[in-house]
């Protein structure tokens, strides 16, 4: 049987607010070649800047995937001529990456493994090439926009723990908020590697695969990968080493180039950078400042008695999950989770709506969430006013009075209005002692609609069987 071994390099853009060796802005704008510096450009004779605030989020990624951090690193020049790397040359931690032998945790059918992480180096991202029919077009608004790139030991063997790889580092890095982490949109961008060998053998021959569009992705471009090549091996097809690009329209990986000799960077140490010493009073405030992290927040929400789908949904959306933190403290944390997960995301979902686009607050929620606890009102009515609190916010117990909408949960005034509907409905009765369930549904209904669903369902249906079973 033919074992998979796999490595992952995940390429992460920052979001810091300059880049990394220039004055430039690092923000996404619509207009090509806006933010832009004479550095980013490749002009001669232009020093890099090291902005320090890059240094501080590969310290806190670091921290977060219990990697060693360099105490004393320096940057390298890797040299390649590429259309768009105009100075020939790239920045990057070739030999001292500020963080090394780490390690991210993913569960897989209640089996935890580690994943080590062989290293973390930050670097200066290129300029975006634009291919056209007629021509290759240069975007320099990302040239020199900092990365981090995240390498993985090959230690993963599947694509179901490949997916569950980059969904926790995504996490991870989304909730420390150093990056947007949208692989969709480039923020994030993954490469794997993947390779075939019979167990108790070497390692086989990896192939590389790029272009990877979404983590869903990851997994089929790797299934197929193993497909591919195990079926080269069965028929005594040799592997190459080679460059493979995923097509997402035949979900199949395309060879590119092949790799007959080792790539020759000439990497020397950034002689325009100083040397960079980070001490412990550095790092520990950071650390300091270091935000809840969701393998954290997993177990609290356990404890509380969230189950896991809700947990997965909650942690899943950032905005949602600080949201929900801010909340559930002060109140029933189950039925807000119910809520958030349930009636809101549908409704996001349906109208195309991020969780920042609604008009949920704290104060609203939090009403209909402690009227749903007390029985104030009725799931159903719970949910005909949450769309309203969503798209048109207010005040929850005005638009409870504005609606009428407060439920009726006096025994007195339900008994008497069960009576009434009892007296008016004597065939019901008659059913009901005939062992028919239809008639106590029925009256059950009646009594709805005489209350305009104001009235507690679940008393009335105690009251209506107390009341049926002693005529």
């Amino acid at each position: 049987m033919l074992i998979p071994t796999i490595g992952i390099e995940i390429h992460v853009e920052l979001k810091s607010k300059g880049k990394v060796f220039s004055k430039g802005k690092n923000e996404f704008s619509t207009y090509p070649n806006t933010n832009v510096t004479v550095l980013d450009l490749g002009y001669p004779g232009i020093l890099p800047q090291l902005n320090k605030e890059v240094i501080n989020m590969g310290i806190a990624a670091s921290l977060a995937f219990h990697a060693e951090i360099a105490k004393e690193m320096h940057f390298d020049r890797k040299n390649y001529f590429y259309p768009d790397l105009p100075k020939g040359y790239q920045i990057t931690q070739q030999k001292t990456p500020i963080g090394s032998n780490g390690y991210i945790e993913i569960e897989r059918n209640g089996v935890k493994k580690k994943i080590r992480i062989e290293r973390l180096h930050i670097e200066e991202d290129t300029c975006k090439s634009i291919h056209t029919e007629h021509a290759t077009l240069l975007n320099f608004n990302r040239a020199g926009v900092p990365l981090i790139e995240i390498v993985s030991k090959p230690d993963i063997e599947s694509a179901e723990e490949a997916v569950l790889y980059v969904e926790k580092l995504r996490e991870t890095l989304l909730y420390l908020g150093i990056s947007d982490v949208k692989i969709e949109e480039g923020s994030m961008r993954c490469d794997v590697n993947v390779s075939v060998h019979e167990d108790g053998t070497p390692f086989g021959t990896k192939v590389e695969i790029k272009n990877i569009g979404s983590i869903s992705n990851v997994g089929v471009a790797i299934n197929y990968e193993i497909k591919r090549q195990t079926e080269m091996l069965k028929n005594n097809v040799k592997i190459v080493e080679e460059t493979r690009r995923f097509d997402d329209k035949t979900m199949t990986t395309i060879a590119m180039r092949t790799k007959e000799t080792g790539n020759d960077y000439r990497y020397f140490p950034e002689p325009d950078l100083p040397y960079i010493h980070v001490n412990e009073a550095w790092i520990k405030k950071i650390e300091e400042k270091m935000p809840i992290m969701p393998e954290v927040l997993r177990e609290i929400y356990q404890k509380l008695g969230i189950n896991e789908k809700n947990i997965n949904a909650i942690l899943s959306n950032k905005k949602m999950c600080d949201f929900y933190e801010e909340m559930r403290k002060n109140m029933n944390p189950i039925i807000l989770s119910n809520l958030l997960t349930g009636d809101i995301i549908s409704f996001m979902n349906k109208n195309s709506l991020e969780f920042e686009d609604i008009k949920l607050e704290k104060n609203n929620l939090g009403g209909l969430v402690e009227a749903l606890e007390r029985n104030d009102i009725s799931s159903k009515q719970g949910k005909e006013i949450l769309p309203i609190l969503i798209t048109e916010g207010g005040d929850y117990n005005t638009l409870i009075n504005k609606l009428g909408m407060k439920q009726i949960s006096d025994a007195d005034s339900l008994l008497e209005l069960v009576s009434k509907v009892i007296d008016e409905n004597p065939e019901s009765v008659i059913d009901f002692k005939a062992g028919k369930d239809r008639a106590t549904k029925y009256l059950m209904g009646q009594i709805m609609k005489a209350s305009r669903g104001q009235a507690n369902p679940a008393l009335v249906n105690k009251l209506l069987i107390e009341v049926l079973e002693n005529l």
